[in-house]
């Protein structure tokens, strides 16, 4: 346990922002909000700006570029459809606007990328329009629980990077994993990084958890939660909002792969669970390495990646059927809006296709005009097909054969690196 504590503590200090890094951040910070609230001003729009996010939680970690999240709560009396188009043209034409539930806005400077986002000043939980309009409340709360739970700001940033270092940080669609909200209500509930990975290690069942008393028991919460709402391997209710699963997004797929993390690193601890290593790094000893690289006609982002992770599957559907897949890999560059299919193969030579039942005599009378070889097996008409196809070879074969399938997945660009 003392090794486990030693390399925890040493993760702190690597990835704790120190103090001058965290004044420069705080700084920029002040600047932009003190020079968006006066442009606000300016225009007679009412509204409050606030520093949200990881900044004004204190979790934030070291990373090449910072995101500084930036809320304008706007006064009750505009209409909530309408403030992302007043906040863009506040913000002016430098900004990217970002599609979401409620458009919101990037602005980078330097190594600092301030998220501009627009909510609406609700009085509580039960008034807010949008998911976004919660924002508030989230930092209230966990501002709240700092006060009663002293170093929750360092247990959070293990688990942030512990969980990014597993590929299992974000919320979006392609990625189906913990949000940082998620991560930072777990950490208060079970106390610390360490006591988090053991209940994940040891979970059998699915795990429920209530935090702000909302339900009686787990089973209420089976049974009284909205169905769409329960489809997470852990249900987390928002403590500041009861009928919000803050983990809705986390599927079985990433929380399996997540649960073999934490007993990996508790049977043997070591630092390279915290590294940050990309997929490039991961597939470059594979000499026989084949990547695809794909572009959509999808804005960036959660969309994008989105698209993207399906037509991966799709495209691993087919590549199955001629290949036997080693490993592969999926990764998506937000930035060049771009995702990349990684694929380590194998030559299958021979492989059994089933065709109709051999009752359907039209069916099997058509199946064996095509197929000389064809044989019966089990009730169904089938034959052997041979892949003597490079992987080359069957990618032109595939683009120019699934061209229909490609525009309805908004696939626009398909090759080869």
């Amino acid at each position: 346990m003392n090794s486990i504590n030693k390399i925890l503590k040493e993760e702190v200090e690597l990835i704790k922002l120190d103090g001058s890094e965290l004044k420069e951040i705080q700084k920029i910070s002040k600047e932009f909000v003190f020079g968006l609230k006066s442009r606000l001003k300016k225009k007679g729009i009412s509204a409050n700006v606030f520093v949200g996010g990881s900044l004004a939680k204190g979790t934030l970690v070291k990373k090449d570029v910072q995101d500084v999240d930036i809320f304008v709560r706007f006064d009750k009396k505009y209409d909530s459809e309408k403030i992302s188009g007043m906040l863009g043209k506040v913000i002016g034409s430098k900004a990217k606007k970002i599609h979401g539930s409620r458009d919101y806005f990037q602005v980078s400077s330097g190594d600092f990328l301030m998220e501009v986002i627009p909510v609406m000043n609700v009085k509580g939980p039960l008034q807010a329009v949008n998911i976004t309009d919660l924002s508030y409340f989230h930092v209230k709360y966990f501002l709240q629980q700092m006060k009663l739970k002293s170093g929750l700001g360092e247990e959070i940033m293990l688990a942030k990077r512990f969980a990014y270092s597993c590929d299992c940080y974000g919320a979006e669609s392609y990625i189906n994993g913990f949000s940082g909200y998620a991560l930072e209500l777990l950490i208060v509930h079970y106390g610390s990084f360490l006591k988090f990975l053991k209940a994940v290690a040891k979970a059998k069942d699915r795990i429920v958890i209530d935090d702000g008393g909302f339900y009686k028991s787990g089973k209420e919460v089976l049974k009284v939660l909205n169905k769409s709402k329960l489809k997470s391997p852990i249900i987390l209710i928002d403590p500041t909002f009861k009928e919000r699963n803050a983990l809705a997004g986390l599927n079985d797929e990433t929380f399996i792969k997540f649960k073999k993390c934490c007993k990996a690193f508790l049977s043997r601890p070591n630092h390279e669970f915290f590294k940050t290593s990309n997929i490039e790094e991961e597939f470059e000893r594979f000499n026989d390495l084949k990547v695809v690289e794909v572009v959509t006609n999808k804005q960036a982002g959660d969309i994008a990646g989105t698209k993207s992770k399906k037509f991966f599957n799709f495209f691993l559907r087919a590549v199955s059927e001629d290949f036997v897949i080693k490993k592969s890999g999926f990764d998506y560059i937000e930035s060049e809006n771009v995702a990349r299919f990684y694929l380590v193969l194998d030559v299958l030579k021979e492989s059994v296709v089933r065709g109709p039942a051999v009752t359907a005599l039209e069916g099997v009378k058509g199946f064996k005009k095509a197929h000389s070889n064809a044989f019966v097996s089990n009730g169904f008409v089938c034959f052997r097909k041979k892949h003597d196809l490079s992987f080359e070879d069957w990618f032109k074969g595939f683009v120019k054969k699934e061209r229909n399938v490609l525009k309805e997945m908004c696939v626009k660009g398909l090759r080869l690196v």
